[in-house]
């Protein structure tokens, strides 16, 4: 019985997916250590018509905010923002480093391979909202990205 309303759960979410003002792409949460208390969501948001993130819930987190990471005072910070503006036909990428969905007082550990239920919450310019149900695997951060690896050539180098 578990694994058909799992099945009904999965169906019901992509047809609301599928019907949605907003497209939803590659949606992922990064796991967590034993002990760790918050993480990020992200993915890649392209609204059909001019609306906004207002508000997003998980049940594995007892508190989520929307933040943004931007430069104050020659220092990069993280801050919480009241939504994201996701302008018509334009992808709005939500990643490390930049906008990000953060989920706080996490009630246990995220592991690699767990399956994340994230609800967003989106506004469209007539005030309407629309509340569409993602399910996030939880992605190990690779620690560097890949240019960081290489060496540097030599010319490059300073004496």
């Amino acid at each position: 019985m578990k694994h058909l309303i799992s099945i009904a759960l999965i169906a019901a979410s992509a047809s609301a997916f599928a019907q949605s003002s907003v497209e939803i792409k590659d949606p992922w949460v990064r796991a967590t250590v034993a002990q760790q208390k918050a993480t990020g969501a992200f993915m890649q948001l392209t609204a059909k018509a001019d609306s906004k993130l207002v508000e997003v819930q998980s049940p594995v987190a007892g508190v989520v905010e929307i933040h943004e990471m931007a430069m104050d005072n020659n220092v990069m910070k993280m801050r919480q923002i009241p939504g994201l503006a996701l302008p018509a036909g334009k992808a709005v990428e939500l990643k490390p480093g930049g906008y990000h969905v953060m989920l706080l007082d996490l009630k246990a550990q995220v592991k690699e391979g767990d399956v994340v239920p994230v609800t967003l919450v989106f506004e469209g310019k007539d005030g309407k909202r629309e509340t569409v149900e993602v399910k996030a695997p939880a992605k190990p951060l690779a620690t560097m990205p890949a240019m960081a690896n290489k060496p540097v050539p030599a010319a490059e180098h300073k004496h």
